[in-house]
């Protein structure tokens, strides 16, 4: 087991379960906090993949678009998921909705690692190399960052009508 291996599985790991969590507790729902989680993840990604001097191949786009679609089939089910509800009390900007994905939520994660695990090992095997890489596991976490973001940029207004959201 390689030492890039190794660190993308803690570095993911430790990303996951921090994400999970976060899907399972009520937070304050702060419509540019949606945002910032994934163009983040994304803009590290795509330096850490710039960096990387590994050839492309067209196994590597295969499977990358695999996952990219895995990612993103989550993610708006994840945002189809999402429950609102409004505090009593503001937050310190005065915002009085929250918001969670709940455990179904943090199971999907748990899916979509697993799912993207057994591709990576696939595609190891078939000499896609690309999908080990630091840059394409941010890249993966970001787009379904997104696609949830997408889907609950949509949604808060239905539930939002009379609730402080900014």
């Amino acid at each position: 087991m390689s030492t890039q291996l190794i660190a993308n599985a803690v570095i993911g790991l430790v990303l996951v379960g921090f994400l999970a969590y976060r899907q399972a507790t009520w937070r304050t729902l702060d419509p540019a906090r949606v945002w910032r989680g994934p163009l983040v993840l994304g803009l590290v990604g795509v330096v850490v993949l710039a960096q990387a001097a590994a050839t492309v191949t067209a196994l590597d786009v295969l499977f990358l678009g695999i996952e990219a679609l895995l990612a993103v089939a989550v993610g708006l089910a994840m945002g189809s998921m999402t429950r609102f509800r409004v505090t009593t009390t503001p937050d310190d900007h005065g915002r009085t909705l929250e918001s969670r994905t709940g455990w179904a939520g943090a199971g999907l994660w748990l899916l979509l690692v697993a799912v993207r695990i057994g591709l990576d090992v696939v595609g190891g095997h078939l000499g896609a190399h690309l999908l080990t890489s630091t840059g394409a596991i941010l890249l993966v976490l970001a787009l379904n960052r997104a696609a949830r973001a997408l889907v609950v940029d949509q949604r808060v207004p239905r539930a939002a009508s009379g609730m402080m959201v900014r």
